[in-house]
């Protein structure tokens, strides 16, 4: 168990090493909207990494590393870390939601091309991201009034420990259900949903164009609208797929508590690692969209190879 803590210790401090310098660098290079990506599009991927950027941030660095190396701190006062734990939980579902909102955008730029001239926009796409930090931030008001303080020295509370109440209690198993719920079964659903919808439209009409293409012209030629629609197409799958994967056992997690009644606090040694291994991989999501962009979208490399040279250039020029 001692090895898996001091893991545990390493993996999430490389994953803020690496995840706030790389997210930073997609906002930047995302926000020059140079790497030929829709307005609309942009949009949602710069906010899925400001989210998972504020992920990295609440979540990793003021509440995991900080609680490792600096025990006691500023950050251990229990208002304090109460707000810390609002502020996780909701940077954490703005993430998942963003890349739902995403995915819903994607069906639609590809499936309803009726609908996809008013919904696919700049204009749009901001009123869903608003509305929906909006809501979520109110709903994760009440993870404030979760925690007690574990000690009172001098009047002051310190640290953030879990109401007894709040595993046994009605309200607040209705709420945790609800939330779990929200984040991230209904996510889940949702993002299956618009991948086995999106590739059933895409099997059936590439089909069908394949067939009157090669009926016009006696042979079968490059079509540039599927070309899009694939390139459209590898960049949902990729974004999805890695937030099902890197959820998945979290989800399990969650099923196999509720379906035996056992509390997390009181699993064993096994079922202790399993559970923070799903959250080690859930957090791991903050940092693959970045990895996902230089591997599928080859303007971002571009954008990428440009924003180096130039900071280079830039700090051999101070130096000189």
């Amino acid at each position: 168990m001692e090895t898996f803590h001091s893991i545990r210790k390493i993996y999430y401090m490389i994953l803020a090493v690496v995840g706030v310098p790389v997210n930073l660098v997609v906002i930047v290079i995302l926000s020059r909207g140079k790497c030929g990506l829709s307005m609309c599009t942009t949009r949602y991927l710069v906010s899925m990494a400001t989210a998972d950027l504020l992920v990295i941030i609440t979540g990793i660095i003021m509440w995991r590393i900080s609680s490792y190396y600096f025990p006691v701190s500023f950050l251990s006062i229990t208002p304090v870390c109460s707000v810390s734990i609002v502020l996780f939980y909701a940077a954490t579902e703005c993430s998942v939601w963003f890349t739902v909102a995403f995915s819903f955008d994607r069906f639609v730029a590809i499936c309803c091309q009726k609908l996809k001239a008013k919904y696919c926009t700049k204009r749009t796409a901001t009123i869903v991201l608003a509305t929906t930090c909006i809501l979520l931030c109110l709903k994760d008001v009440p993870f404030y009034f979760t925690s007690e303080p574990g000690e009172i020295i001098d009047n002051i509370p310190w640290f953030c420990v879990a109401k007894p109440s709040y595993h046994t209690d009605p309200a607040w198993v209705g709420f945790d259900w609800f939330d779990k719920i929200l984040t991230p079964l209904l996510p889940y659903a949702l993002i299956l949903l618009c991948n086995a919808l999106t590739v059933r439209y895409i099997l059936v009409t590439s089909r069908v164009r394949k067939e009157l293409r090669c009926k016009n012209n006696g042979e079968n030629h490059n079509d540039p609208e599927m070309e899009s629609r694939r390139k459209s197409m590898v960049l949902l799958f990729t974004i999805s797929g890695s937030f099902i994967f890197l959820w998945l056992l979290y989800v399990i997690d969650f099923i196999y508590y509720n379906l035996t009644g056992i509390s997390p606090e009181y699993y064993n040694d096994s079922l202790y690692i399993f559970s923070e291994v799903a959250v080690m991989l859930l957090s791991l999501n903050c940092c693959t969209n970045a990895f996902i962009y230089g591997v599928t979208q080859s303007k971002f490399r571009e954008q990428f190879k440009n924003l180096i040279t130039n900071m280079v250039a830039s700090i051999l020029q101070l130096l000189n």
